[in-house]
């Protein structure tokens, strides 16, 4: 028999801590159901279909057509080899006449890539790379009408450029989206002009994030499974909301087909350089003055550090912002206007997208002590279309008398005089040692180290002499320490090398 209370009576039983255990139980029911909407808000299910969304952004995307005049075009190769008689030799020597001769007249060659519109007046994005050395460029709506572009500005370190058609009527236009926001996992739809296959559109997913494919400087690329081919350049990648979160830019492949790898470049730092170029008709980027490079193991060893974060500052620009602010090389930047530079990669971009003559905290590592300093961004020169001078070969020099082998470096050093300035080539202002030989199969080889390079610092102290570097060696094997950190100069460049001095021989020899 079931006994069932009256309504009274079960209304006695929640009284006093059982009121608050109700609540309680309340209080956690409605905040899983807040947590389980908010995720299922946020993870969005798999689209049944990507038509409806494909069909809002397709008339926004172009196809772009350059052509370019080729002044001298690269030599035909040489036409082969056949037997005497062969029927195969008058007809390679007569379309090699026609078409390959080294003096031929210059000819025109085109080239296919994406864009999309961001402006109902005309404004289209693409990749520089798309549009560069083109002599004209062509826009191709969705409708197939073309209009002839212009460059309102480009930026080769971003891989941007800004165009402009002047069409009669209003375009449709897509808007960006925030990148950021995106996650590995996420949906994404790619939409271009593959081979000239113009309004392809191709989905998938975001695979990883913040990808460094050595392309430039402020390489921080979203990768995407979504197929991009050949003529993909420049255009959109899409969340699920139609926003741009991404400009298609490379893809890893050894057919130069799409595997699965694609590249595109984060909305959020395409948004500022896009802003930039139609205000500006180019990039204003922020500047610290500063050359840096990443901290290794050693390195942080040699400098006390916990771990690998951070900037290890190589060299500082006379009177650039850092200068100003009392940063010297050897310092290592782990924190900059108010966030962690968690490796060196990401230094050159947070500078870049700090407004110019922004004053910003710059927290940074000396002498095992963590220090700040205030620095007011400058704004970084273009210097793209500068020529570095080429390297030439340099002899190999004779033998010094009064150099001295640093045996456990793998390396010999001379006193810096005006014979081994002459002789190597060194500045005028050129401070300490001149690396005069290197053992091929000794640590200094190993790093890269070569005859004509100044040593400078050992452990942070300036060296002044061969007995000073020597001394310096003794000093850190008596120390305990596996290995010292030099700084190098280079032909006007300055970098820090760490060299093991285990196993070497306790007691350099002199001559």
């Amino acid at each position: 028999m079931i006994i069932r209370r009256p309504a009274r009576a079960q209304a006695r039983l929640v009284t006093g801590s059982n009121v608050l255990l109700l609540q309680w139980l309340l209080a956690g029911l409605v905040a899983v159901t807040v947590m389980a909407m908010a995720m299922t808000a946020r993870a969005a299910p798999v689209p049944d279909s990507f038509a409806d969304l494909a069909e809002r952004l397709l008339p926004a995307v172009v196809n772009i057509s350059t052509t370019q005049t080729l002044k001298n075009p690269e030599r035909a190769p040489d036409m082969p080899q056949f037997p005497p008689g062969s029927p195969f030799e008058e007809f390679f020597k007569d379309f090699m006449e026609r078409h390959g001769a080294p003096d031929a007249a210059p000819r025109r060659a085109t080239a296919l890539g994406s864009g999309f519109i961001i402006d109902p007046s005309g404004l289209v994005v693409t990749n520089n790379h798309v549009i560069a050395d083109a002599d004209q460029i062509t826009v191709v709506l969705h409708d197939e009408q073309a209009y002839k572009a212009d460059i309102v500005g480009r930026d080769s370190k971003a891989d941007l450029a800004l165009l402009r058609i002047h069409a009669p009527n209003k375009l449709p236009f897509v808007t960006f989206g925030n990148s950021d926001e995106m996650r590995v996992g996420d949906w994404v739809i790619a939409i271009g002009n593959p081979y000239g296959l113009g309004g392809t559109v191709t989905a998938g997913i975001v695979s990883a994030r913040s990808r460094d494919i050595s392309a430039g400087p402020y390489d921080d690329f979203l990768q995407t499974d979504a197929a991009i081919n050949k003529g993909n350049s420049g255009g959109p990648l899409f969340n699920m909301k139609g926003e741009v979160i991404g400009i298609n830019t490379a893809i890893f492949s050894q057919t130069g087909g799409s595997i699965g790898i694609g590249f595109s470049i984060p909305s959020n730092m395409a948004k500022p350089v896009v802003a930039d170029l139609q205000k500006y008709g180019k990039t204003r980027r922020g500047w610290l003055g500063v050359r840096i490079q990443s901290v290794t193991d050693e390195i942080a060893e040699n400098l006390g550090l916990k771990d690998q974060r951070g900037a290890l500052v190589a060299s500082v620009s006379p009177g650039g912002p850092a200068a100003k602010a009392g940063l010297k090389s050897g310092d290592v930047i782990t924190r900059f206007d108010g966030k962690d530079v968690t490796d060196m990669r990401h230094l050159p971009r947070m500078v870049a997208e700090t407004p110019i003559n922004k004053e910003v905290d710059v927290t940074f590592w000396r002498d095992g002590k963590k220090m700040q300093a205030k620095a007011v961004v400058g704004e970084l020169v273009d210097d793209s279309d500068t020529e570095q001078a080429k390297a030439t070969e340099k002899p190999e020099p004779k033998q010094d008398s009064g150099q001295t082998t640093v045996g456990s470096l793998g390396l010999s050093v001379a006193t810096i005089s005006p014979a081994t300035r002459e002789r190597f080539d060194l500045a005028p202002d050129a401070k300490g040692v001149v690396v005069t030989q290197v053992n091929p199969a000794g640590v200094a080889a190993e790093k890269g180290v070569r005859p004509g390079d100044v040593i400078v610092e050992v452990s942070q102290e300036p060296v002044k002499s061969p007995a000073d570097l020597v001394g310096k060696i003794d000093a850190a094997r008596k120390a305990g320490r596996r290995s010292v950190l030099v700084m190098l100069q280079r032909e006007g460049d300055v970098q820090f090398v760490p060299l093991h001095i285990d196993g070497g021989s306790k007691k350099e020899s002199e001559r």
